[in-house]
C-alpha cells in the first residue's frame, strides 16, 4: 500500500484529525475496554493459559496507561491527538496475546480497536499501517507459542485481522475523504477580500484544490472569452511560493489544444505504465445526462498528457457567463479515481459562481469610483489647487517687493519652493485620482519614495522604504495602502522626534503586512493606537496594533487578509 503526499498535509487535514470531541470519546472506550479485559481475568482466570503475576501486571498497567490517556484527552493535551497514542495500543496487545497464550488468545481482537480509531481519524494509508503491523504482530507473537496444529488456527485469525482490517479502513477513508470534500467546499465557497479583485479570488481557489488532491502536483485553468475568443492560463504548481495572481495570456492554438477534450464532460486520464497492456491505462469520460462513464479512445488524452509531462490527470469544464474553459489537476507519477473528477466538477460547480459574482461586483464598484473620481478631482482643483495658486502669486509678489538685502529673502525663497512643490503634488494626485492609480507593484513604491522624500525634505526625517516579495494589489486596495502609509508618516511627522523611519509592505502567507516605524526619540513612550489606521484596516477585514521594541522603537503593523 503506497504512501503518497505525506509533506502535502494542508491546514484541512490537520483540523480533521485535531477533533477534541473524538479523541475523548476514543479515550473513554479505550479505558472501558482495558477496564473490562482486567475483570475478565479476575472473574474467569481458568479459561485463560498462562495467567500469572506477569499477567495481572500488564492488565493492570494498560488500564494505568489508559486512564492516562483519558486525562490528557479531557485536558485537550496535544499527546491525547497524536498518533503515536494508536501505535502503543497495538503494541499493548501484541504483549497481551503473547502473555495469554498466544495464538489461543481471545484478546486479539484488540487490535481492531486500533484499526478502527487510526483509520477513521486519520485515514487509509495510516490505516493500512496499522492493520500490517497488527498482523505482523499477531503471528509474531503466536509463531512463539504455536504448534503443528496451531498454524491453522493463526493463518485464519491472521487473515481475519487483515480482511476485516481492510474494511474498516476503507470505510474509515470514505469517512476522512468526506469530511476533508465538506472542508474544501466551505474554504472555495468562503469569500476573499474583494477588494483584492478576482484575480486573489481564483488564484485562491486554485491553490485549495491543488493542496487537496494529495497526489497533484500542477492545477491548470484555461479560459476563452466567447466575444473577443482572447485566452487566458492560470497555473499553480506545488511549492510555487512566487506565483502571480494575474492570468498569462496564451494563444488560441495553445487554448484549442487544451480545450481539446469534450466540451461538457469530465475526463479522467492515467498513463499506462505498461505500454503493452494498455488496460491498465487509458481515459474515460463521464456524462451528466446518462449518468455513466464511457472509455475514451480518443487521441487527444495521450497529446495533453504528454503536453503537459504528466502521468495522470483528472480535468472538468468550466461554464461562466462569458467565457468558457477547462480546469486541470495533473499528477506526475500518482493517480486519480472517478470520484475524484466527479468531485472537482462539484467544486467547480460551487466556486466559480462565487466567482462571477465578485467579478460583476467589482465591475460595478470601479465604474462607480471611475465617476466619484472624476467628480472629486474636479473639486480639487477648485478647492485646493487655485487657493494654493493664489497663495504662490502673494508670495511672489512680497519676493519681488522685497530688497536684496531683505532677512527674509532666504525665508520667502523656502515658502515659495514650498508652495510650488505642494501645488506639484496636488495636480499629480488630482491627476491620479480622476485616471486611477497605476496597479504595478513600481508605480506604489515609486509614490511610496515620493512620500519619504517629502517627509525628509519639509521635516528633516529619513523614512527607508522596503517592499518584500511581489505586491499584487488592484488600483482601490494601493489607494488604501498608500493612505494608511500616509497617516503613519504624518504621525510619525506631528507626534514624534524622531529623525529616521521605515515603511515594510509584504506579501506572505495570505495576507499583506504594513509596517510603518520611527526610532526611538527619547521621550516617554505612552500607550496609544491610531485610530484612523485601526478603523481603515478593520473596513478592510484585517487589524492593526502598536509594538515598542526593546530599543524603545515604535512600529504601527497592519495585517490585512487576501
Amino acid at each position: 500500500m503506497r504512501v503518497a503526499g505525506q509533506e502535502k498535509k494542508n491546514e484541512i487535514d490537520t483540523s480533521l484529525a485535531a477533533d477534541a470531541a473524538d479523541a475523548c470519546m476514543v479515550a473513554r472506550m479505550r479505558l472501558v475496554l482495558s477496564v473490562s479485559a482486567l475483570l475478565v481475568v479476575f472473574v474467569d482466570p481458568a479459561s485463560l493459559r498462562g495467567v500469572g503475576g506477569s499477567t495481572w501486571l500488564l492488565f493492570c498497567s494498560y488500564v494505568l496507561h489508559s486512564l492516562v490517556v483519558y486525562v490528557y484527552s479531557e485536558l485537550e493535551a496535544p499527546l491525547s491527538q497524536s498518533r503515536v497514542i494508536h501505535w502503543l495500543d497495538i503494541c499493548w496487545y501484541a504483549l497481551i496475546v503473547l502473555l495469554t497464550d498466544g495464538v489461543h488468545s481471545p484478546f486479539f481482537l484488540f487490535f481492531f480497536f486500533a484499526i478502527l480509531t487510526s483509520s477513521f481519524r486519520w485515514g487509509f494509508e495510516e490505516g493500512a499501517r496499522v492493520t500490517l503491523a497488527s498482523v505482523a504482530l499477531f503471528a509474531a507473537c503466536g509463531m512463539g507459542s504455536a504448534t503443528a496444529q496451531d498454524l491453522p488456527r493463526l493463518l485464519l485469525r491472521s487473515t481475519f485481522i487483515l480482511a476485516l482490517g481492510y474494511m474498516i479502513i476503507y470505510w474509515g477513508r470514505s469517512k476522512v475523504e468526506l469530511k476533508r470534500r465538506l472542508a474544501l467546499l466551505r474554504a472555495v465557497s468562503r469569500l476573499s477580500n474583494p477588494r483584492f479583485g478576482v484575480d486573489h479570488t481564483v488564484t485562491g481557489i486554485l491553490e485549495k484544490i491543488q493542496r487537496f488532491f494529495l497526489h497533484s502536483n500542477t492545477c491548470l485553468l484555461v479560459v476563452r472569452d466567447k466575444e473577443s475568443g482572447a485566452c487566458s492560463l492560470r497555473t499553480i504548481r506545488q511549492g510555487d511560493a512566487h506565483r502571480s495572481p494575474q492570468a498569462a495570456r496564451i494563444a488560441p492554438e495553445l487554448a484549442a489544444l487544451l480545450m481539446a477534450l469534450a466540451p461538457h464532460r469530465a475526463v479522467i486520464y492515467r498513463r499506462s505504465r505498461w505500454p503493452r497492456l494498455p488496460a491498465f491505462g487509458g481515459a474515460a469520460t463521464y456524462d451528466g445526462e446518462k449518468g455513466r462513464w464511457t472509455k475514451e479512445t480518443h487521441p487527444a488524452c495521450d497529446g495533453l498528457a504528454e503536453l503537459l509531462e504528466a502521468g495522470a490527470f483528472i480535468s472538468v469544464p468550466v461554464h461562466l457567463r462569458k467565457s468558457d474553459g477547462r480546469l486541470f489537476v495533473l499528477s506526475r507519477c500518482g493517480a486519480f479515481r472517478r470520484p475524484d473528477a466527479l468531485f472537482l466538477g462539484h467544486v467547480v460547480a460551487q466556486a466559480f459562481p462565487v466567482v462571477e459574482s465578485i467579478e460583476l461586483l467589482d465591475r460595478m464598484a470601479s465604474d462607480a469610483a471611475s465617476q466619484e473620481r472624476l467628480k472629486i478631482a474636479l473639486d480639487l482643483h477648485d478647492t485646493a489647487i487655485q487657493p494654493y495658486i493664489g497663495l504662490k502669486m502673494g508670495l511672489s509678489a512680497l519676493r519681488n517687493k522685497a530688497s536684496a538685502d531683505n532677512p527674509l529673502v532666504e525665508d520667502l525663497d523656502k515658502l515659495q519652493d514650498m508652495a510650488a512643490r505642494v501645488i506639484g503634488d496636488l495636480r499629480r494626485y488630482a491627476g491620479a485620482v480622476r485616471n486611477g492609480l497605476d496597479r504595478s507593484e513600481q508605480a506604489v513604491l515609486m509614490v511610496l519614495r515620493q512620500q519619504a522624500a517629502q517627509v525628509r525634505d519639509f521635516y528633516g526625517i529619513d523614512i527607508a522604504v522596503c517592499v518584500e516579495g511581489e505586491l499584487n494589489v488592484n488600483d482601490r486596495m494601493a489607494a488604501e495602502i498608500l493612505q494608511i502609509v500616509r497617516e503613519g508618516l504624518n504621525n510619525i511627522c506631528k507626534h514624534t522626534l524622531a529623525h529616521c523611519g521605515a515603511v515594510r509592505l509584504a506579501c506572505a502567507d495570505g495576507l499583506l503586512r504594513v509596517e510603518i516605524e520611527n526610532e526611538a526619540d527619547g521621550t516617554l513612550a505612552m500607550e496609544f493606537l491610531p485610530r484612523s489606521i485601526c478603523e481603515r484596516a478593520s473596513a478592510l477585514g484585517g487589524n492593526a496594533s502598536v509594538q515598542r521594541s526593546t530599543g524603545g522603537a515604535t512600529s504601527v503593523h497592519v495585517e490585512i487578509p487576501m
